[in-house]
């Protein structure tokens, strides 16, 4: 990790005292990330309700520019010379990180409750996405939404890491995953509230680590 990567965390910390009861686990959370692009690999991520807007936010986060320009490079360009509006595509392209909400899916999603077990819906996507490099961020106040523990126990299954975002009680999901940030409240909007600075930060620092100079 770059020194310039750190400081996204010890920023958070300033602005959110409360959160460094977790700083650990923001950092290993981080860490298994970093892994998991540096090794060519995608992320996925499920959760319900305020958390599967939560899902959309990270993949946002990720696949565009989120602090930083991520303009492509004059050898990434070349390849669209040769194409009518080559140019302006190259042009206008950011480069991304890999992420995919799961709870994006709509024909998918319904098709699958109405025709299967309804608390098996992230599982089915985790279980035709995952490979073994990549991650999945399961997001859960209670830390045991059966769909998403469910996810998480296929990801574990396909040989994937999963990492979670909680409240600060002990939960199902906590027990199997491999890195749990349990957020320091037991009541949802609070956790919810301390989701989104922490997810900000953990993008900012990818970002910075894989587009910063």
């Amino acid at each position: 990790m770059k020194d310039s990567t750190y400081i996204f965390l010890e920023k958070l910390i300033t602005r959110y005292p409360d959160l460094q009861c977790v700083k650990g686990d923001i950092e290993k959370t981080y860490l298994i990330l970093e892994e998991t692009y540096k090794n060519n690999g995608k992320v996925l991520v499920c959760g319900n309700g305020g958390s599967a807007a939560d899902c959309e936010h990270i993949v946002g986060e990720l696949m565009k520019g989120f602090l930083l320009h991520r303009n492509l490079s004059e050898k990434e360009e070349i390849a669209f010379n040769e194409y009518e509006n080559g140019n302006y595509i190259a042009k206008g392209l950011q480069k991304g990180l890999q992420a995919i909400s799961l709870v994006s899916q709509s024909g998918l999603m319904t098709a699958f409750l109405n025709d299967c077990s309804p608390d098996l819906v992230f599982a089915q996507q985790i279980y035709t996405y995952m490979n073994p490099c990549d991650t999945l961020i399961a997001l859960s106040t209670s830390g045991n939404s059966a769909n998403v523990l469910n996810g998480v126990i296929t990801a574990k299954a396909k040989g994937g890491k999963c990492v979670a975002l909680t409240g600060e009680r002990d939960s199902k999901i906590s027990e199997i995953a491999d890195c749990t940030i349990k957020l320091p409240s037991a009541e949802t909007y609070k956790i919810q509230e301390y989701t989104l600075p922490v997810y900000h930060c953990i993008c900012a620092m990818l970002e910075e680590e894989f587009f910063g100079e």
